[in-house]
């Protein structure tokens, strides 16, 4: 018998558009916990398997899933952007949760999880963002790349940039960079006024670590708290990391609970 979580078989929602989504739930109390991947990632991570743990121990409502283009669910990933992606999560939340819930977002999926509070904001309890990097295609990719890698974009409709986490280079579409524009949350404020924790690595490589407070700096909750890891990569996914992540969010479920 294999009790790895991530090697079990996801069940599928089919939402809108062709579009199916690979999920793993676990029934419980609320509020639920929802996990939001990052760019090129997807629900079978060790962050996402040590928040369901929690979710678990606690008897916590706990969702994790796969945006379009990732992991297990339909599509290419080059047909993608951060609309569709932003979308997916908000089609599988409203199918398969109910009630209150705390959203975790890492990397990309802390700019989803923005999008997403921003849609069901009656819904959210609270947040917690993991090297949450919102408006990242127009601030790190394209103000970052030289004219001619502009040019060739834009000629071609694609690019591809070596990557530090997976052996097959990157593919940079224009799709995915003119949709970024649309969705941008850091021009102004964010009117959330949930309880956010945001947790940075302070030698992350992809994500500078002031990204972090600029969110804090723009939403206008009071109750939000930033952790500056001085030693932390981007993954933030080494065990005293994972570690920090659980008992972050084991207090919030417990600030927002009452306990």
């Amino acid at each position: 018998m294999n009790d790895d979580p991530s090697a079990a078989s996801p069940q599928y929602l089919d939402i809108p558009d062709a579009v199916r989504i690979a999920y793993h739930r676990s029934e419980g109390k609320g509020p639920c916990l929802v996990f939001l991947p990052g760019f090129r990632s997807d629900m079978t991570g060790s962050k996402a398997l040590a928040l369901e743990a929690l979710a678990k121990s606690r008897g916590q409502a706990f969702l994790r899933f796969d945006y379009t283009g990732h992991g297990a669910s339909s599509g290419a990933f080059t047909d993608g952007s951060i609309g569709d992606w932003s979308r997916d999560a908000i089609g599988a939340i409203e199918a398969l949760t109910d009630g209150p819930l705390v959203l975790v977002g890492s990397s990309m999926g802390g700019w989803i999880m923005l999008l997403v509070a921003r849609a069901l904001a009656s819904r959210i309890a609270g947040l917690v963002g993991i090297a949450a990097a919102p408006d990242f295609t127009e601030a790190l990719m394209w103000k970052n790349m030289a004219p001619a890698q502009r040019a060739e974009l834009e000629d071609k409709g694609v690019i591809y940039q070596p990557s530090d986490y997976d052996p097959e280079p990157t593919p940079i579409t224009m799709k995915m960079i003119e949709d970024g524009r649309k969705h941008l949350v850091l021009d102004r404020a964010i009117a959330l006024d949930c309880p956010v924790r945001l947790i940075h690595g302070q030698r992350d490589p992809d994500v500078p670590w002031a990204w972090s407070q600029r969110i804090a700096d723009a939403l206008t909750s009071e109750d939000v708290e930033v952790t500056f890891v001085k030693a932390g990569d981007h993954r933030l996914s080494q065990p005293p990391d994972l570690r920090r992540l659980v008992l972050v969010v084991d207090a919030l479920l417990d600030q927002i609970e009452g306990v």
